[in-house]
C-alpha cells in the first residue's frame, strides 16, 4: 500500500465514519478552512488511485466509499512505524510510552495484562 498523505488520512477518517458520500458530503465533513470542491475531489481521485477508494456512478455524480479498512490502514501504520522506529520491537515502542509518556501504574497493569491474555 502507498503512504497516504496527512491530507488524504483526513479524508479517509471521514470516509470511514460515514462510510460513503459524494464529494460535498465529504467536504461538509471536513473542517475550516474547507479545501476547494475541486481540490477536494482531486485528492479523492487520488485515493481511489492508491486502491483505497472506490466509487458507485450514478449519472455523473460519484459516490465514494473506503476499501481499505480502518483496522488495515492502523494495522500497516504501526507495522511501518515498528520497522522504521523501533526497530521492530514492539518492547522498544512499548519502553518508549512507558518512558516518555509517563503511563500511570493502571495504564502498565492494563497493557501488562493485555500481553498476558494475547500469550494464551
Amino acid at each position: 500500500m502507498e503512504k497516504l498523505t496527512n491530507k488524504e488520512e483526513d479524508i479517509m477518517r471521514i470516509l470511514w465514519r460515514i462510510e460513503k458520500g459524494f464529494i460535498n458530503d465529504i467536504l461538509d465533513q471536513m473542517p475550516e478552512p474547507k479545501p476547494h470542491y475541486n481540490t477536494l475531489s482531486t485528492l479523492v481521485r487520488i485515493l481511489e488511485e492508491k486502491g483505497v477508494v472506490a466509487h458507485q456512478a450514478y449519472g455523473k455524480s460519484h459516490q465514494y466509499y473506503p476499501i481499505l479498512s480502518i483496522e488495515d490502514y492502523r494495522k500497516q501504520f504501526m507495522e511501518d512505524t515498528l520497522h522504521k522506529y523501533f526497530d521492530n520491537s514492539f518492547a522498544n515502542l512499548v519502553n518508549f510510552f512507558a518512558k516518555d509518556k509517563q503511563l500511570t501504574r493502571t495504564e502498565l497493569d492494563e497493557l501488562s495484562q493485555l500481553i498476558e491474555k494475547n500469550r494464551k
